[in-house]
């Protein structure tokens, strides 16, 4: 047997020999690739150890995309499961929002008509055991208690709970199902005709979900709407296009996409969409990339509606997913997004590490706290379609109102107090001293917005908690950051009552952003900055 492989293996080797040896004209078989396979051939055959051959691929892999540019990648199966959910919109789960409390899972809301609300999974509830194992006080880590909570479609699940008021644990037979994942964070009438919607990502639901919030916002009075993209880094083009196909003209182009094997192809809105004569405002950061990109360009060109903040990421490559046999994935980059006017919004990525610096260097030159600090080359500039405005590509959207970062709230003792969760502690512990309490009084979330006040009492037992988790007071820095802490305060406790519409009613008081857009909005008229 050794001795037939090894004959094998001489003849293979004495075959590739001769196929080197071959005149150059055969490209297949005197291709870098081949060349790639006879050398993992040889290391997985003839190396003295013996080796990993799949993590030998994966390095290669990984290795030769790390040459192209930073969003040509390689994952593996259970990446690529963790990657696609949020974008598919569903997963298969028992359905709650919930904080791991003191090493205890800590229910904040079933999902409304999901498996564990069905059941009886009530809000406040602590899960101790899933499936006979106790989770609760052993220290295991979030991934493990969702890998055990989450499963199949149709199978099940027995958990056991503690409740408030209730001795013993009550056990609970949970069947999984599809858990939508929502990629609109909010949508709420913000004052008079003034509608707000926050999309957190472009998913797969985005334009229906979309749709529908116009609608029921548009039977609210809304005439004017503030669409939020801050913190959005972008995911399926085509939710990008639907989501604009209700907010511009027809055959008004939303982008068109470029690269050296893909001819142009071009993307036009269809021109029937719900939102086509309303004022709008777009809100977009650093953070705001890709898809959203796409979204702000087409409505800053196209001179649909006025965008406030910061200057967005700056990513404007087109990935396309390659599946590989086990379930791994590569994303490479084929094209390059332009926006109708032809601006590239991609930046630079000569050095990868000065492109992962980016967002550090643009915070170091002052860039998000004066548009002054911020300087594009003509040969980057552009004009928009209907007004003719200045605009500028190579590096993200330039809003047309700048709106600097405030962080003169943000103290250490803050950042101490919200990174090591001693806001979210306090938070869980009054949720669950007071949720019934205080739905009783406030009946509704306007009610609760308009009265209710993060007490004093509330602040001692912040600082209180803050000290038993060894995090030093600090009276001056406590102080300076006191309405910032009293509104993420008063947020978290709306959001874990109601919902997260609720949340961003109330922490976008503290947006200057939003502020802003509000003030634009508030006068006849778009507004259009001359440059």
């Amino acid at each position: 047997m050794h001795m037939k492989i090894r004959k094998y293996l001489f003849a293979l080797l004495a075959g590739c020999a001769a196929w080197t040896a071959l005149p150059a004209q055969n490209k297949l078989l005197d291709s870098p690739s081949r060349k790639l396979q006879l050398a993992e051939f040889a290391i997985s055959n003839l190396y003295v150890d013996k080796v990993d051959e799949d993590k030998l691929v994966e390095t290669a892999i990984v290795s030769m995309l790390e040459e192209l540019d930073p969003h040509s990648t390689y994952s593996d199966p259970e990446e690529v499961k963790r990657l696609n959910e949020p974008l598919q919109g569903n997963f298969d789960g028992i359905g709650i929002q919930f904080n791991m409390a003191t090493d205890t899972l800590f229910v904040i809301q079933p999902v409304s008509g999901g498996p564990s609300e069905k059941v009886g999974i009530l809000a406040g509830d602590r899960i101790i055991e899933v499936n006979d194992t106790v989770i609760a006080g052993v220290k295991m880590n979030t991934d493990e208690v969702m890998r055990r909570l989450r499963g199949p479609k149709g199978s099940t699940v027995t958990v056991k709970v503690l409740r408030a008021g209730v001795k013993e644990l009550l056990p609970f037979t949970i069947k999984r199902d599809k858990i939508p994942v929502y990629s609109l964070d909010a949508s709420y009438m913000v004052e008079g005709k003034i509608g707000y919607i926050r999309v957190n990502r472009f998913a797969a639901t985005t334009g229906q979900e979309f749709t529908d919030a116009l609608h029921k916002l548009q039977k609210q009075g809304m005439k004017d709407l503030i669409l939020d993209l801050q913190g959005n880094g972008g995911g399926y083009l085509n939710a990008a296009i639907s989501l604009c196909d209700q907010i511009l003209g027809k055959k008004e182009l939303i982008v068109y996409t470029e690269g050296r094997r893909n001819p142009r192809s071009e993307f036009e809105a269809k021109g029937d969409g719900d939102f086509q004569k309303g004022r709008l405002v777009v809100l977009v950061d650093e953070f705001s990339a890709s898809a959203s990109e796409i979204v702000t360009g087409a409505i800053q060109d196209w001179d649909r509606g006025i965008v406030v903040g910061r200057r967005t990421f700056g990513k404007g490559l087109v990935q396309r997913p390659i599946d590989l046999p086990d379930g791994s994935m590569i994303r490479l980059t084929i094209a390059r997004y332009y926006t109708p006017s032809g601006r590239c919004i991609q930046k630079p990525y000569e050095s990868i590490e000065q492109y992962n610096k980016d967002l550090i260097d643009r915070y170091n030159r002052g860039e998000m706290m004066s548009a002054d600090s911020i300087h594009f080359p003509d040969s980057l500039k552009a004009k928009t379609l209907k007004l003719g405005r200045t605009v500028y590509g190579g590096g993200g959207i330039m809003p047309d109102y700048f709106v600097p970062i405030d962080t003169t709230m943000y103290t250490d003792y803050y950042l101490s107090l919200r990174d090591k969760g001693a806001m979210v502690q306090l938070n869980i512990k009054l949720i669950d001293r007071h949720r019934k309490e205080w739905l009783q009084q406030y009946k509704t979330f306007d009610r609760f917005n308009r009265e209710f006040e993060v007490s004093q009492a509330m602040l001692d037992e912040l600082v209180a908690q803050g000290t038993s988790m060894g995090i030093t007071y600090n009276e001056a820095q406590f102080r300076t950051a006191l309405p910032l802490v009293k509104t993420q305060l008063k947020a978290l406790l709306a959001r874990d009552i109601w919902d997260m519409n609720e949340y961003f009613q109330v922490i976008n008081t503290l947006n200057d952003s939003m502020k802003k857009a509000i003030e634009l909005l508030r006068k006849p008229g778009m507004n259009f900055p001359k440059r």
